[in-house]
């Protein structure tokens, strides 16, 4: 468990599928992070999480807490981890729509970086962001990402041609405070 002065990280389990689901469902939630906004069966969202988050050996996923109250906000994710080449994309979502905009997910993402340099010692993790995602886009620049290139107008979202960002951090350029 990884641990800051108001959430802390935990190992997903399969207990979480249920409290996961209700997010994944949530079109507000997933607006701003998921490709392709649909509805998921309890049956589909719990193999998603058995085979992609809980069981691949190339990601790591961790419910996010609110350290006092032990309340489930989100989920972090480090995906597609390359060893030989140190590298790995990361997700985050902040399930429970009270919380944002609170700066819980940039006390999250920072205890995933702390992990990802620090203790599996990678050298590079990337990310991609929904260009009209602002707030995301200010905590990754405040984390020390930095744009890498852009997907011009690949995603379609309320009738609207939107870019994907993608963005990048080197272990170098993270300063751990």
């Amino acid at each position: 468990m990884f641990t800051s002065n108001r959430v802390q990280l935990r190992k997903m389990v399969p207990e979480d599928i249920e409290r996961y689901h209700t997010w994944r469902n949530d079109i507000d939630v997933m607006n701003s992070t998921s490709l392709s906004l649909d509805i998921y069966s309890l049956d589909e969202t719990r193999e998603f999480v058995e085979n992609v988050m809980l069981n691949a050996g190339s990601s790591k996923s961790y419910l996010i807490e609110e350290k006092e109250s032990k309340l489930s906000l989100g989920v972090t994710s480090l995906i597609h981890i390359d060893y030989k080449n140190r590298n790995a994309e990361c997700i985050i979502d902040i399930g429970e729509k009270d919380y944002w905009g609170k700066g819980y997910a940039t006390e999250a993402l920072k205890l995933l970086l702390d992990y990802a340099f620090l203790e599996l010692n990678l050298h590079r993790i990337s990310l991609k962001v929904f260009s009209f995602n602002e707030r995301a886009i200010a905590v990754y620049y405040k984390l020390g990402f930095k744009q890498e290139g852009v997907s011009r107008q690949s995603l379609y979202r309320e009738g609207k041609w939107h870019d994907i960002i993608h963005m990048g951090i080197l272990k170098e350029e993270y300063h751990i405070a």
